[in-house]
């Protein structure tokens, strides 16, 4: 085999590293994008600072044991449909609860 075989190989396994790189910081742009949103709706609704609405996110996560991109998957749709499972409602009432008083929402009428 010659030297353009070797150099071929590297430029193919360079190509699939960078592609899957690339892949993942695709993956993270939407995460924070997500995580922006709960965020901004835990604001809007609960009247605290980001970065409190940063810390209701994880705790909320660290006290479910829910990844912290699932919380706030769970939040938005949440907000879009009025549909939150029992534990999240809890433990997000708790966690805000600590920041202040605040109730969440019902969900709107359909």
């Amino acid at each position: 085999m010659g030297e353009s075989d070797e150099t071929g190989g590297g430029e193919a396994e360079l190509v699939f590293g960078l592609q899957a790189e690339v892949h993942q910081l695709k993956e993270a742009v939407v995460s924070h994008a997500v995580v922006d949103q709960a965020i901004g709706m835990v604001v809007a609704l609960a009247r605290v600072t980001p970065d409190e609405g940063w810390e209701v996110l994880k705790e909320v996560s660290q006290h479910t044991n829910i990844k912290l991109r699932n919380v706030a998957e769970l939040i938005v749709i949440w907000g879009r449909t009025g549909d939150m499972p029992p534990e999240i409602r809890a433990e997000l009432e708790d966690a805000l609860d600590r920041y202040g008083p605040a109730q969440i929402p019902e969900a709107p009428p359909e």
